[in-house]
């Protein structure tokens, strides 16, 4: 599917629409690096075939609507770097916390609204730096912050509907590393190497796949996800899917 804008219009899925079905909010754009057209559309007929009507927003705007909200049972944000007006951060947390499912993966839900503080509460861990490549190997492209790690699944996690059947597996891309606190369930974590150039001096750990329960409503959040050809990796795309249907109403 290619034909979603990124523009705060609006598209609703009205032809054949189940009264009865669950409804899907997908609410895409920021930095067009991330590709949140490309990325949101691998994952809209997943929903689909999982029983959603899905409706498509460019911009937060739409978390300020209390009664469509209300209906709302799974938001899937892919949002980076972008702002979100009092209003409109205030209709999502409501709606969150009476309920809807609310997941995303990388800067489209860990780096979305950076001034925003409440936001960075409600998901529990924000994207501080993703360090990349020796210096010499630089060009400023994208690639300077691929890396290879490894995603490590916690054994206390091997059971979750998320991430059962699921061993470390080891991506080439941005590794983030996040700032966070102790009320997020993590399921996976990244650790970020120190390298002769790095002016750190241990490796640091953060989480890299988690949840959290914010009132009545459940968020998920994968870290790996920086453009379409990660989340095509059967691990991350599993994982992801997963953690939509999870999260959801």
């Amino acid at each position: 599917m290619t034909d979603h804008p990124t523009s705060s219009t609006s598209i609703f899925v009205d032809e054949g629409q189940d009264p009865g079905a669950r409804r899907a909010l997908v609410v895409r754009g920021g930095w067009d690096g991330h590709q949140p057209v490309e990325t949101t559309d691998l994952f809209i007929p997943f929903l689909r075939e999982n029983g959603f009507d899905v409706r498509i927003e460019g911009s937060p705007a739409v978390y300020a609507d209390a009664e469509y909200m209300a209906t709302v049972d799974l938001i899937l944000q892919c949002n980076t770097m972008s702002t979100i007006e009092k209003e409109e951060f205030e209709g999502l947390r409501a709606a969150v916390e009476a309920g809807t499912g609310l997941a995303g993966w990388h800067g489209g839900i860990a780096d979305s609204y950076r001034s925003n503080s409440d936001y960075l509460t409600l998901i529990g861990g924000q994207f501080g730096c993703h360090p990349g490549k020796h210096p010499d190997e630089r060009t400023g492209e994208q690639s300077d912050n691929y890396v290879p790690y490894t995603v490590n699944m916690l054994p206390e996690a091997a059971e979750h509907p998320i991430t059962r059947g699921i061993e470390d597996f080891d991506l080439v891309t941005e590794q983030y590393w996040v700032l966070s606190d102790d009320y997020i369930d993590v399921l996976a974590t990244t650790t970020q190497k120190v390298r002769d150039w790095d002016r750190w001096h241990r490796p640091v750990t953060s989480p890299a796949i988690w949840t959290r329960q914010w009132g009545q409503g459940r968020i998920f959040v994968s870290t790996p996800g920086h453009r379409v050809e990660v989340l095509e990796d059967p691990n991350v795309r599993t994982i992801v899917e997963r953690g939509l249907l999870w999260a959801a109403r």
